[in-house]
């Protein structure tokens, strides 16, 4: 018993995890591109410690085909592969997928936050073109160019050629345009000779016969003069195969294949950077909050291998550098070896020392830890809410005193069985069902119950349900806090009664209305018959007629009372019914009031339709339509009387996907902005003899009965009460 009272306090403290997020990561390229994978790589590490994250990875393959008709065929292909998936944060990684993610964002990714990287020749004045402002910051991908001319003439002093390897793609123009400025610059100190223009051969050709004072700055090469294509490694295999000279670049993709190194734009750079971001994005953050970071994370790294063939000394330059592929040096090795040795006699000296002190910190700990136990046992049996926890196959393995009070049994008796041993098999069976699903996503679960207790008296409760783990981190069991509600139900059914009974005064004079024209019909017809009788021309066919009419009349009365009494009598479960017969019955009963108070009534259907139905409890919802009719209907008659002023009323039913919308709409003037957020409070009323009650009881019922939703606000010198309700029944 100890132990499970032990792992539920410890279960407590994470009966509330954070709710899962998706992301969605849009590569331009293919997997196996370098640049991508580092991204993603990078990306993937960042978001290793949140378990809560799902990162799902899709590639564009744009280095292959990117024409018009494949992005239109590919975001109809998203739509469909995503149309079940609620993503919280879009990546774009590259230009292509930038400008797919603003072209598509209404139609793919609506009001979804975007984080871009990777991002050449960025434009901020794209972003307000588009309307992205709102949806969109990210990672600038900007190659520092007149850094690695200035770094090339720093560690090659006697320079005197530096050719410049580009191809014509959207990158590599864009990389052409801003090395005009800087090709001036340098080109009074060295010989600078740009190609972007000749087939592979070709430039085998050029670059093999560079002499020793001459560079090679590879920008990119994905497509020659002839339209071959290249993967980024194919390209430069084929370059540095044929070069006896060093070779700089802008990305560190090139890294660990013959490049030297340079400030280069870093892939992973960039995905830790948008990562980051991303973070605070899923952690609540607003993306118009988060700057666009437009100074690219660059760094400078170069390859060891590559500076000792060229005997280059990097070090006399720089401060701060990274080199890969450095050799395992005698010295690091047996540093690393000392530093192991250190930490393991640290350790086991550590070890030694504290063994003692543990073993007596032990016997202490048992003690506090069985007082503990002790007192937590009181404390959970002194909570009044029923506690209950079982197993993962549905067994009862402990509960608190309350619970046993509540099933009249023993703990011990409660041990071992489920939950058909107490409750009913419509309620047992559907907890089973909520019990499986919380253990399968290891969530937690609110849901309300009624339940015949063995004295035969109903009690309604909430169950608040969580799953609790053991300390091996696999799955323990439920555990389940009974909340009484009871009192509460009962409070608002009689503050519903009572707001009934407050509207019966104004029904009563209905019933009145109601009553006043077949009386008068009944009173003619009587004194026709006796009139006729005088006169001895009373006939059989005038008494059969007599007969029919009055009993159409008393059928007319009779229907008025059973319309009243039905209102009255409140809605034991919820149902599925028609908002048009729940307007025609209160329409029975103040219409004629409404007719005879000469006040217009209109009642609009969405498309003309008058088949729309609601999900809930029915007498309960005429309730509320004829509190809020009747307020209507009364504010007009005020205004009427001092003012002569005709008033109208008007009622729009409409339907979305989820709810039914109606809406009641006086013109008897607007409601005082100083007391509208008011009005649904308890008792609070402007009427001299009103209870107050009226408004709160439609709110506690549409809102808290029937999980829909009801406000007002002022239009012009009108008033709209709005109601919003559920039109299907919920899936058990």
């Amino acid at each position: 018993m100890r132990k499970y009272i032990l792992l539920f306090l410890l279960f407590t403290l994470s009966l509330f995890a954070s709710s899962s997020k998706e992301v969605l990561l849009l590569h331009s390229y293919h997997k196996g591109y370098k640049w991508s994978d580092e991204i993603s790589h990078s990306i993937e590490q960042q978001f290793a410690p949140y378990k809560n994250i799902e990162l799902t990875t899709i590639y564009m393959d744009t280095k292959r085909v990117a024409d018009p008709i494949y992005l239109d065929q590919l975001a109809q292909l998203y739509k469909s592969q995503f149309s079940t998936r609620n993503f919280d944060l879009i990546i774009a990684s590259d230009n292509n997928a930038f400008d797919f993610a603003i072209r598509y964002h209404e139609f793919l990714f609506k009001d979804l936050p975007v984080l871009f990287t990777g991002i050449n020749n960025f434009d901020k004045a794209l972003l307000d073109e588009n309307n992205m402002k709102n949806y969109m910051s990210g990672v600038v991908e900007q190659v520092d160019l007149e850094k690695n001319f200035e770094l090339i003439t720093k560690l090659h002093p006697n320079l005197k050629n530096l050719v410049i390897l580009n191809d014509t793609s959207k990158t590599g123009y864009a990389v052409k345009r801003d090395l005009r400025p800087i090709i001036k610059k340098y080109s009074s100190l060295i010989n600078i000779e740009y190609i972007d223009n000749m087939d592979i051969t070709s430039l085998q050709k050029k670059v093999s016969k560079l002499d020793k004072d001459s560079v090679i700055l590879f920008v990119l090469l994905f497509k020659d003069k002839t339209g071959k294509h290249f993967t980024y490694k194919q390209s430069f295999q084929k370059i540095r195969e044929a070069s006896s000279v060093p070779i700089y670049g802008l990305w560190d993709f090139y890294l660990d294949f013959g490049v030297v190194g340079g400030l280069l734009t870093s892939a992973s750079g960039q995905g830790e950077a948008v990562s980051k971001m991303a973070l605070r994005v899923l952690n609540g953050k607003k993306i118009t909050e988060i700057p666009i970071l437009e100074k690219s994370p660059n760094r400078y790294i170069f390859d060891h291998n590559e500076l000792k063939r060229f005997n280059i000394d990097v070090s006399e330059i720089l401060n701060e550098y990274q080199e890969i592929n450095l050799p395992a040096s005698v010295y690091r090795e047996h540093t690393k070896f000392f530093v192991i040795s250190i930490l393991a006699i640290t350790i086991l000296s550590i070890l030694v020392i504290t063994m003692r002190a543990n073993i007596q910190r032990r016997k202490k700990l048992e003690k506090e830890l069985s007082n503990q136990l002790k007192f937590e046992k009181v404390l959970l049996d002194t909570l009044p809410n029923a506690i209950y926890y079982k197993n993962k196959d549905g067994k009862f393995i402990g509960c608190n005193n309350a619970f046993c009070k509540l099933v009249n049994m023993h703990k011990s008796d409660v041990i071992g069985k489920t939950a058909y041993d107490f409750f009913s098999p419509e309620i047992a069976k559907r907890n089973t069902m909520v019990d499986e699903r919380i253990l399968k996503t290891y969530s937690t679960d609110t849901s309300e119950i009624a339940i015949n207790l063995p004295n035969q008296h109903m009690k309604y409760f909430i169950l608040n349900k969580a799953v609790y783990s053991n300390i091996d981190g696999t799955i323990g069991g439920i555990v389940c806090i009974m909340d009484d509600i009871t009192e509460r139900v009962q409070q608002k059914q009689f503050l519903i009664q009572q707001s009934k009974l407050a509207e019966m005064g104004d029904m009563v004079a209905a019933i009145a209305h109601q009553w006043n024209e077949p009386l008068v019909e009944l009173s003619a017809q009587v004194q026709d018959i006796q009139t006729a009788a005088m006169l001895e021309e009373l006939q059989e066919v005038n008494i059969e007629d007599f007969v029919n009419d009055s009993m159409v009349q008393i059928k007319y009365m009779s229907q008025t009372l059973s319309d009243f009494r039905n209102f009255l009598k409140p809605s034991n479960k919820k149902i599925l019914f028609s908002i048009k017969n729940s307007f025609d019955e209160i329409f029975e009963i103040i219409g004629k009031q409404i007719f005879y108070s000469n006040i217009t009534l209109k009642v609009n259907y969405q498309d003309n339709r008058d088949d729309f139905f609601i999900f809930g409890y029915e007498n309960e919802f005429k309730q509320v339509l004829l509190n809020l009719v009747n307020n209507a209907k009364n504010k007009i008659i005020e205004r009427e009387e001092k003012t002569s002023k005709l008033g109208s009323i008007t009622i729009n039913i409409s339907q979305s996907s989820q709810y039914n919308k109606i809406e009641i709409i006086d013109d008897a003037g607007k409601i005082d902005e100083k007391i509208i957020q008011d009005i649904f409070n308890p008792y609070f009323t402007t009427k001299k003899e009103g209870t107050g009650l009226g408004l709160y009881m439609a709110k506690v019922i549409i809102e808290d009965k029937m999980q829909g939703h009801i406000y007002v606000n002022n239009d012009n010198d009108s008033v709209v009460f709005t109601i919003k309700l559920p039109h299907k029944k919920p899936k058990e």
